[in-house]
């Protein structure tokens, strides 16, 4: 047992060298995951496991360990295949030997991911065994990491954070190492104070840690490469803050001069856009649907006008995990959908985006805590108030909707009367007051023979789509009224979402049937997977979506009384998915078997619980910030007497001399005296107190003997009273208290 302790303690710089490989191979899973089937994380995962814990409990020579580990590795892809169920034995196959070929089979291709991490991690705590490799490592894996968030939507900023975490904790390592080996008196001493050693190295990465956690956001003072690329070979580059509303945003004559993208200003809408397919978002959920965003009700003739979202009807502050009240629909069920939310661009929205309608807030960057969240349950927006919060906009947050299942074919049989009776629905029916006859007699004419407000809804959904081609580059030279919806539909006669759902809107609302104009983002696209793994998983298996600044939209929402707010889609190629209650009429994207939806609603389910649960990056953060707190209590409590003097130096206005510190000194030991019982009574001096308290205990006379000697020295005394004399009294005054409890 002695020998095997000596061999785990000479191996400690091993086993912390495999420590950070591990760290770094954490970073490398965490971004494969999404690309990688289960079974092949937990396969790597478990692997580097093994193989850390070999190394470092069982210090055997390098051969037997390399069997052990090959052994554990191949026991270790058997079980997970048998968890997942990848590999079932056969039962007509009875004896080892006739199985092999069979489970040799299926441990294809999950045992080679994790030979090769075997490998490459074994190889790494090999070769990087110097302070000029671990540099060199370090900044090959971050330099990866910054090209892969740079040239895919992967955000890896965390990654990178972690990766400079552990070669610091790396290159600290080496630094210990390289002093036991040429200095192994002072490294015997240094083991006398292991406490004192981790207690500076910890607060040097706690100081590193929340300088980092709290630097400033400022924008980059450097063009990127690829941008650059992109501008020498005559491309435009992306820009994830442009002003779209719905796709563009822009005034009149623009001809083009923006790209795609959310809008912040919806006041003026028309002109044209350029599309932006640089991504903004990856959505996890199992039913694709549109990311709604901000409500807009007052229409001005050229957009509408309502863009400031904080003073736009009421709200009210609400905390992750609370229960959002969506608007009442009792006439339609709902289906509960959660869906995760990664924000790649790192842009800044009013609000957070997920499903109509949003129900609560799971969390909010990996925690289930956030200030700056309120709700409007009128128009059912998830509000963002960055002024409200210590964050900046989030870049993960986990959301959970209550999606409705329209009953279409009830609703389309409801009349005005039936809807809308004894309503207050003004501010879904407002239209300026020059609002052009022509557009609302148009309205009139092409829903003559509707009976129902659905069915008015529907005709002029159908007359949008038909007669008006879709362009992002409409011709705006040809507009002559100053309406923006009038100009569309007798001037421009081509266009975009953003015309197509205002005209929606405003000629609903021309015929007293409430409408709202939304915008967001349509539901973006599914990465490819291979066939052969999808055929493994029994079918579809990718529930993760893809958002781009050319997905940003503008559509309508059609109330329709107890049926609740009904999204309608006016614009051209667009399909709104929407769940109904028969299957003929669903349009929800992708179609798949209830068995199938089955798996991915449960992963979206521990997608989101995972969310709640244990986050490292905030351990790790408040972890630190605990220690720096605990070592300024612990300067603090170091520094108590020359704190006591200055706030006493700025009560009384100037400095204390050495004699009036050792009297202020004397006065403490004093009121400790009398907090035990040692009363000074008023007509004795402090002589006669010290001489009847030195026999009532004989255990601390002689130490107030001392403490009486060195107060009349310094007040009656001719002789110079020095800084040292009333650090002596202090340290006198300490052996008075261990004296006094002593003698108890």
């Amino acid at each position: 047992m002695k020998h095997w302790m000596n061999g785990v303690k000479s191996s400690w710089h091993h086993a912390l060298t495999l420590l950070w490989l591990m760290i770094i191979a954490l970073q490398w899973l965490s971004y494969t995951e999404p690309f990688w089937l289960e079974e092949t994380t937990a396969a790597v995962l478990l692997t580097l496991v093994a193989v850390a814990l070999i190394e470092i409990i069982i210090p055997v020579k390098w051969i037997y360990r390399l069997m052990l580990e090959g052994v554990a590795i191949v026991y270790l892809v058997y079980r997970i295949l048998l968890h997942y169920g990848e590999y079932v034995p056969n039962p007509w196959l009875p004896t080892l030997r006739e199985r092999l070929p069979d489970l040799i089979s299926h441990m294809n291709p999950y045992i080679w991911f994790a030979l090769g991490a075997w490998v490459l991690m074994l190889l790494s705590s090999w070769w990087v065994n110097g302070k000029a490799r671990i540099l060199m490592f370090i900044g090959m894996n971050i330099t990866a990491f910054a090209a892969l968030d740079s040239f895919t939507t992967s955000v890896l900023w965390q990654e990178v954070a972690w990766t400079v975490f552990a070669g610091m904790g790396w290159l600290v390592t080496r630094h210990l190492r390289s002093f036991q080996l040429h200095y192994p008196r002072g490294w015997t001493y240094l083991l006398k104070y292991p406490f004192k050693v981790a207690l500076n190295i910890s607060i040097i990465f706690s100081l590193v840690i929340i300088a980092g956690v709290n630097m400033p956001d400022v924008r980059p003072t450097l063009t990127d490469p690829y941008t650059v690329w992109q501008g020498w070979n005559g491309k435009t580059p992306s820009s994830g803050t442009s002003s779209g509303g719905g796709e563009s945003s822009t005034g009149e004559g623009t001809n083009g001069a923006t790209t795609s993208g959310y809008s912040l200003n919806d006041d003026n809408l028309g002109g044209g856009f350029n599309f932006d397919y640089s991504p903004v978002m990856t959505v996890t959920s199992d039913l694709r649907t549109y990311m709604r965003g901000e409500i807009r009700s007052t229409y001005s003739g050229k957009g509408w006008s309502d863009d400031d979202t904080f003073s736009r009807g009421t709200f009210r502050t609400v905390q992750v995990g609370e229960p959002l009240e969506p608007v009442a629909a009792p006439k339609t069920e709902t289906r509960t959908l959660t869906q995760t939310v990664k924000l790649l661009g790192g842009n800044n929205y009013p609000v957070l985006f997920g499903g109509y309608s949003i129900v609560k807030v799971n969390s909010v960057d990996g925690v289930a805590e956030s200030n700056g969240l309120s709700w409007r349950g009128e128009d059912s927006e998830l509000l963002w108030n960055a002024a409200g919060s210590a964050r900046s906009y989030p870049q993960t947050y986990v959301v959970t909707s209550e999606v409705p299942v329209v009953p279409f074919q009830e609703l389309s049989t409801q009349t005005y009367e039936q809807l809308y009776e004894n309503l207050v629905l003004d501010p879904y029916l407002q239209l300026p007051g020059n609002f052009p006859e022509r557009v609302r007699a148009l309205a009139e004419e092409i829903t003559a023979g509707a009976q129902t407000p659905y069915e008015k809804v529907m005709l002029l959904q159908q007359y949008l789509q038909q007669t008006f081609p879709y362009t992002n580059q409409p011709d705006v030279s040809r507009a002559r009224s100053k309406d923006m919806v009038e100009s569309f539909l007798f001037e421009i006669m081509e266009g975009y979402c953003d015309y197509y759902s205002t005209a929606l809107v405003t000629m609903a609302r021309s015929l007293d049937i409430p409408a709202r104009w939304v915008k967001g983002y349509a539901p973006g696209e599914q990465a490819e997977i291979p066939d052969n793994l999808a055929l493994q998983q029994g079918g579809l298996v990718n529930n993760n979506y893809t958002i781009t600044n050319a997905d940003a939209h503008s559509w309508a929402e059609i109330y329709f009384g107890d049926y609740g707010w009904v999204p309608v889609e006016a614009t051209p190629g667009f399909n709104v998915p929407v769940l109904t209650q028969t299957e003929e009429d669903n349009v929800a994207e992708p179609e798949v078997q209830e068995e199938e939806q089955a798996e991915p609603e449960q992963e979206a389910a521990n997608t989101a619980a995972g969310s709640e649960g244990f986050h490292p990056g905030v351990w790790v953060v408040t972890g630190a910030a605990v220690i720096l707190l605990l070592w300024s209590g612990f300067l603090l409590w170091q520094r108590r007497m020359s704190l006591r003097f200055l706030i006493t130096r700025l009560r009384i206005g100037h400095q204390l001399t050495p004699v009036q510190k050792v009297v202020a000194e004397t006065q403490r030991w004093v009121r400790y005296a009398r907090s035990k019982g040692m009363l000074k009574k008023e007509h004795e001096t402090l002589r006669e107190s010290v001489e009847r308290w030195s026999l009532e205990r004989p255990a601390a006379a002689a130490n107030l003997s001392t403490l009486l000697g060195m107060f009349e020295r310094a007040n009656y005394s001719p002789e110079v009273i020095e800084d040292k004399d009333w650090h002596s009294v202090y340290t006198e005054a300490l052996r008075l208290r261990k004296s006094m409890k002593s003698g108890k």
